[in-house]
């Protein structure tokens, strides 16, 4: 009887192939969030990155099949008054992004338009100290020249950032590149149309700042990776309090083993899930808590953007007002390690969506990377433990299926089973985001790109060649 059952599974799941294959139930969504990824990187590319229409045209919207263009085309609209824009396609539906301050582009549900703007959030961050173009680096913009051993290792070295921007891949397209060793920036290069100042996404470079935050909270004992998340999931059980999605933890979330059915993955991602919310305007709150436990928790490895949401909402919960929330990044993290160029972007509801949707230069991710490579501490005071980035550099149980390269929101080099905090660890964003920190060798490597295709950008290889230079 089992067998016969088996049989007849895969005779369904052979005819749910072909019957997929033959119409996608999911293409409206698909349509929707299609033009919602254009107006999103072209609001958030001309008013919080200042690049161009030609620019974001030539690279942001690069990887985007089917694309509409740009002005003067009559599907795409720029309100230059209000930093806003509208994309929609032959059939008529419209999608719409405006920058807030504080924030950059929010994206509106498609029976929205942009007389809603004034009811959108916006957060007021602190500016820069006003001698911070002169003051050192790494609190100011003014580095000194890096002393290098000599003439050899300074050819090396710049060797590295030819490979870098030169790879021979038509689709790794590298923005800036910035090698910071013991403190000093000893390689910053930029390409064409891209200097310090100029803001770009993230992507899930994001992820691991926020679990610097709610590392800070576990500091502080105001969170435990070993609680329950203490949600209120979505649909509502008839006794809550039974619900078996209780049982998921902070650590759980963070390590991205919640158990809970998936619905980025699996070539999903631009249909459902977090896409809803990162490109058509719906709450990324209530699509992260509506979904049920299939699995117990810490058992299986699976990369959900709503998992690290998730988190996010277990670490609003520890606030007592929305505008402490909103100011916690900046003040606690950001402005003590001179990050004056960072805003993180929330969805129309006040939520930050901090698993992808932050933008910030490189040299502030170099600055973030020092944090790490210091062990926690910056300018004598210890922003995060030792003991938090040894928990978010130890390979997370669920990941040995993947030979233990990922912690909580950290990616890694393959470790050993049960080897406790490894050596060299990255973030890693989309499009080629990468913050690679090695803490023994004292090195920070912050390449930033925008990739396409395939992508396939190596950051241990990079990370090779910058050590190799450094040994001339």
């Amino acid at each position: 009887m089992k067998y016969s059952i088996r049989l007849l599974s895969t005779a369904l799941a052979l005819c749910a192939t072909t019957v997929q294959a033959e119409h996608d139930v999911f293409q409206p969504q698909r349509e929707t969030i299609h033009l919602g990824v254009q107006a999103v990187l072209t609001c958030n590319g001309l008013f919080t990155s200042n690049r161009t229409i030609e620019q974001i045209n030539a690279q942001e919207l690069s990887y985007i099949p089917g694309k509409f263009g740009v002005e003067p085309s009559k599907l795409v609209k720029i309100d230059k008054k209000l930093r806003g824009v509208a994309i929609s396609n032959p059939a008529g539906v419209t999608i719409r992004a405006i920058y807030r301050d504080g924030i950059g582009c929010v994206v509106l549900r498609p029976d929205q338009d942009f007389s809603v703007a004034n009811q959108l959030p916006q957060i007021e961050l602190q500016s820069a100290p006003a001698d911070y173009q002169t003051k050192a680096w790494p609190m100011g913009e003014a580095n000194a020249p890096y002393q290098f051993k000599s003439a050899k290792q300074q050819q090396a070295i710049e060797a590295v950032a030819d490979s870098a921007f030169n790879t021979g891949n038509p689709e790794q397209d590298t923005l800036s590149l910035i090698v910071v060793h013991r403190g000093n920036i000893m390689l910053e290069r930029y390409a064409d149309g891209v200097d310090r100042y100029t803001k770009t996404r993230t992507w899930s470079t994001a992820k691991s700042v926020f679990a610097t935050l709610a590392g800070i909270k576990v500091d502080r004992e105001e969170m435990s990776v070993s609680d329950s998340l203490n949600l209120d999931w979505s649909p509502e059980m008839p006794s809550p309090e039974t619900d078996p999605r209780n049982r998921i933890t902070l650590g759980d979330a963070l390590q991205m083993s919640t158990g809970l059915y998936p619905v980025d993955s699996f070539n999903m991602e631009y249909a459902n899930g977090s896409g809803l919310s990162y490109w058509a305007g719906e709450s990324s709150a209530a699509g992260a808590v509506n979904r049920g436990l299939v699995r117990e928790p810490g058992t299986f490895w699976d990369y959900e953007n709503y998992d690290t949401l998730l988190a996010t909402m277990s670490f609003k919960n520890t606030f007592d007002s929305v505008a402490d929330y909103h100011q916690f990044p900046s003040k606690a993290l950001f402005n003590k390690l001179g990050m004056f160029n960072t805003l993180v972007s929330t969805d129309q509801y006040g939520d930050f969506i901090f698993s992808s949707q932050m933008y910030t230069t490189a040299r502030d991710l170099a600055r973030f990377g020092m944090l790490y490579a210091n062990g926690g501490k910056w300018m004598g005071e210890q922003i995060i433990s030792p003991e938090w980035i040894a928990y978010s550099t130890t390979p997370a149980p669920a990941s040995k299926i993947r030979g233990h390269d990922y912690g909580a929101q950290w990616w890694f080099r393959k470790a050993d089973e049960n080897n406790g905090p490894v050596a060299q660890f990255t973030t890693r964003g989309n499009r080629g985001q990468y913050v690679v920190i090695i803490p023994e060798k004292e090195l920070v490597i912050v390449r930033r790109g925008l990739d396409y295709g395939k992508q396939g950008f190596d950051p241990w290889k990079l990370a090779d060649k910058v050590m190799a230079a450094l040994e001339n």
